[in-house]
């Protein structure tokens, strides 16, 4: 695979942007077009996933994959097949059919391990689906909370009648957000096509709870912590800025899910106040989506990320 179809022009102007070029190509060879059994051993031994996925306008959305360890599977190196719909599919009005582009992020709580796959769905059914690997990179464990995860015994609602929908930020809304320590996050280029770095992407955020902000004029917004020095999801918001992010709540199984548009902030008084942080991104909502009791998981914190200690809180 050639560099040029590694990243595409948003991810090249935000990493010339932020002066690490030289470095995201140094880095590229990471970027594999096929998974590691290592990856494929990781996937396999999770109890979710976390999907990227767009609705019928195009809108990407980010939701969960659950299933008991196992239920993700790798026949080959350049296949993953999950025995699980994404929750709230029907709800969001997700495209989950053969040819439609898809993110994975695999991230394992407890050890702090993740690994994102991006691909194409080859085969779908009510059952599940198949992903063709375009690509595929490990991550690093920063700004991840130790969390332990078991499933939930009580029963989930994953009906309509169960999820609420606004295009308010409510105070429920808000709260929601602001008590949070990590949310996932998928965005998209503004175009697909046969290029392997043409697709959705989906990814963590983690940092102290209040670390994403809920203004009163409805924008949400978040620092954007040192990484991986890829940038996909900056690059996938300079290119196209559409993105979905989702909260869990692991005390209640609650989920909340927006879906907006992003834009980058890269310096100013409101950067400068906001310690660890070399950006901001601000969201401007479209829709959310409360879900209560939608997830059949469970969990308690163990360990904020130690990486946190290095960073601040709103201004």
């Amino acid at each position: 695979m050639t560099e040029d179809k590694i990243y595409h022009g948003g991810e090249v102007a935000v990493q010339e942007q932020a002066g690490v070029r030289e470095v995201a190509e140094r880095l590229s060879r990471m970027i594999r077009p096929f998974m590691p059994d290592q990856h494929r051993e990781f996937f396999e031994q999770l109890p979710f996933v976390v999907v990227g996925l767009v609705d019928e306008r195009g809108r990407p959305w980010s939701t969960l994959c659950v299933g008991d360890p196992g239920f993700i599977s790798s026949p080959d190196e350049t296949t993953l097949q999950i025995a699980s719909s994404p929750l709230l599919t029907q709800d969001l009005g997700l495209q989950r059919n053969v040819g439609d582009k898809i993110g994975l992020l695999g991230i394992e709580l407890p050890t702090r391990r993740r690994n994102r796959m991006n691909g194409v769905i080859a085969e779908a059914d009510d059952g599940g689906f198949a992903v063709h690997v375009e690509q595929s990179f490990g991550n690093c464990p920063q700004y991840i909370q130790t969390r332990s995860i078991e499933s939930r015994e009580v029963a989930v609602s994953q009906t309509a009648a169960g999820v609420e929908r606004t295009e308010t930020l409510t105070d429920e809304i808000a709260a929601f957000i602001e008590h949070a320590d990590t949310f996932f996050i998928s965005s998209r280029t503004s175009q697909f096509s046969a290029q392997a770095s043409s697709g959705i992407d989906a990814s963590h955020r983690g940092g102290r709870p209040g670390f994403v902000r809920a203004g009163g004029d409805g924008m949400l917004s978040f620092p954007d912590f040192s990484g991986n020095r890829l940038f996909n999801t900056l690059g996938n918001i300079a290119d196209d800025g559409r993105v979905g992010m989702l909260f869990a709540d692991f005390d209640t199984g609650d989920l909340l899910l927006l879906t907006g548009r992003a834009s980058i902030v890269w310096d100013g008084n409101r950067l400068d106040g906001f310690a660890g942080a070399q950006r901001l991104v601000d969201v401007k909502p479209a829709e959310f989506v409360l879900a209560r009791a939608a997830l059949p998981l469970a969990g308690s914190l163990i360990e904020q990320s130690p990486k946190l200690a290095a960073t601040g809180s709103w201004q």
